[in-house]
């Protein structure tokens, strides 16, 4: 049995409240960061009448293809395609219509920056979440969306 602290709680409530209360203000503190990018996102989204399709490698493709799920079941046509077999061919269904978003914590996955040039040959629109503004995706990127965890 989980031991009773002092406010009457068990640890493992304690616990999840506790987490609760951070993954909140975390939450809370995205407020700040919503500026103009995110409104250039957004716009470069509802201007283009194709698909939206996301990439990422690693724990950013996880999240990537939560994103494409999300897009999918709430209407926007969306699905996601892995970075590392995107410069292989995958990209070739690519319109002028569509828009990508690559998601990178670096900004500098390899994967990621040898599709951008393709991306932009298929005259799609480009826009990165990266832990970094700076990085070299969010530089190539029409749209900047700033992921980077406190």
């Amino acid at each position: 049995m989980d031991p009773i602290s002092a406010s009457g709680e068990s640890r493992a409530v304690a616990l999840a409240r506790r987490v609760l209360r951070i993954e909140a203000d975390a939450v809370a503190a995205l407020g700040a960061r919503i500026g103009e990018e995110f409104e250039r996102a957004v716009e470069i989204i509802l201007a283009r009448h194709g698909r939206v399709i996301v990439t990422g490698v690693g724990k950013s493709g996880h999240i990537g293809r939560k994103l494409a799920a999300t897009l999918a079941s709430t209407g926007t046509p969306a699905y996601f395609v892995h970075a590392a077999e995107a410069a292989h061919g995958d990209l070739g269904m690519i319109t002028p219509e569509d828009v990508v978003i690559a998601l990178s914590n670096s900004g500098s996955s390899e994967e990621l920056l040898t599709i951008v040039p393709l991306v932009k040959r298929q005259g799609a629109r480009l826009i990165a979440m990266t832990g970094k503004p700076d990085s070299p995706l969010a530089r190539e990127a029409d749209a900047h969306l700033d992921a980077g965890v406190a």
